[in-house]
């Protein structure tokens, strides 16, 4: 039996098809499922019941040893929020206590770290478990992933296997209940087919130009295949960094969406809200050499496939996967 919490949201219910996919059906969903626009997420998926996240611990401990995997994706995944109390119970103290437990009943885990992590990369973006402590977030969310990532590496009853896995930015199917926090493709999509043109923020960086701020975008189908393999895979436990290991610009990715629409295009430029410029990432690049050492070969799809493959296939028919 394999469990996934979060397995409403984006990545959660795009793990639990690939997973389906693969064969997988005896799987346990955790998730609060109170939210109507992420019914669709799950339509057609194939597993053996619901379980409200406030009642998993209780269930788990009591079939124990029924569970092969957990993937632990589910967090406040709200970049912008400002409620440390809700950031700490859900991002740090629910993951130590679902740790804890994975340790006592000796279940493997998987868990969703992140790239926020990495603040504005002013300590680079390698995933060495020495660097982990010099990170600076720059904000609430950040740093409850952060919290849990050092908290992680201190302990010494653990797991038998686990791994966090710092996902850069995710785009692709099943995201549509995520409003503000869902990808820039997403966002670019909606707009341009709605007004025939994109507002971009302006750079408030001397470094870089308007729309050549950059961040590691990464396909969530290949985001959803590390994680089966580190499923499949329990040999090397830890922090792994996954991203394409290639940045891309914000101009990039747009001009990507119009042309998956066919459409010329037409982009300008409004100022970075004061509020965010403190918080602002201008660069994002995954450091992948060590997911490559362990045996991960897989290529990772490029931007403007990736992109002409969700607008074509999920958004242009607001299909899910």
């Amino acid at each position: 039996m394999i469990v996934v919490t979060g397995a409403a949201g984006f990545i959660g219910s795009y793990l639990t098809g690939k997973l389906n996919q693969a064969g997988y059906t005896d799987l346990v969903l955790v998730d609060r499922f109170d939210d109507p626009l992420k019914d669709v997420n799950l339509f057609k998926k194939k597993y053996r019941k619901f379980i409200d996240r406030d009642k998993f611990f209780k269930w788990l401990i009591k079939h124990a040893s029924e569970v092969d995997f957990i993937f632990h994706m589910g967090a406040r995944t709200d970049t912008v929020g400002l409620e440390p109390d809700l950031y700490q119970q859900l991002n740090l103290i629910y993951s130590q206590r679902l740790w804890n437990i994975c340790a006592e009943i000796q279940v493997p885990l998987l868990y969703a770290s992140s790239a926020a992590t990495y603040g504005n990369g002013e300590s680079g973006f390698s995933d060495a478990h020495d660097n982990v402590s010099h990170l600076r977030p720059l904000n609430l969310y950040g740093w409850s992933k952060h919290d849990f990532d050092v908290w992680a590496l201190k302990q010494t009853h653990t797991p038998p296997f686990w791994t966090g896995l710092k996902f850069f930015n995710v785009y692709g199917p099943n995201e549509y209940h995520k409003g503000r926090m869902a990808s820039v493709v997403l966002h670019a999509f909606q707009t341009i087919r709605k007004n025939g043109k994109m507002k971009l923020f302006r750079s408030h960086h001397k470094n870089y130009r308007d729309g050549e701020q950059s961040r590691d975008f990464i396909f969530v189908n290949d985001i959803t295949d590390v994680m089966i393999f580190f499923m499949n895979n329990q040999k090397h436990p830890g922090i792994y960094n996954v991203g394409t290991g290639k940045a891309r610009s914000f101009l990039d990715l747009t001009h990507a969406v119009f042309n998956s629409m066919k459409l010329n295009p037409e982009i300008s430029f409004i100022d970075t809200p004061v509020d965010l410029r403190g918080r602002y990432q201008y660069f994002t690049e995954a450091d992948i050499q060590k997911l490559r050492d362990i045996g991960y070969n897989s290529p990772f799809t490029n931007l403007e496939d990736g992109v002409g493959l969700y607008v074509e296939k999920y958004l242009m028919p607001e299909a899910c996967y």
